[in-house]
């Protein structure tokens, strides 16, 4: 069974994660010719201040 993990900034919008989970299961669905009743998708939701790019915290760029 696939499992994808996906890490985005909190702040997203009920519509925006159902279309990243809908499209990443169908991505993963047709790469791998797997049913999509079988693929899992989880969103982590990471606040900006706990998240570096750069050397610095999201927020401050």
């Amino acid at each position: 069974m696939p499992l994808a993990q996906i890490s985005l900034w909190a702040g997203r919008s009920l519509d925006e994660k159902r279309k990243v989970v809908e499209e990443v299961t169908e991505a993963i669905s047709r790469a791998l010719d797997y049913p999509k009743d079988n693929i899992r998708v989880i969103l982590y939701e990471i606040p900006k201040e706990n998240w570096g790019i750069g050397g610095k915290l999201a927020t401050e760029r």
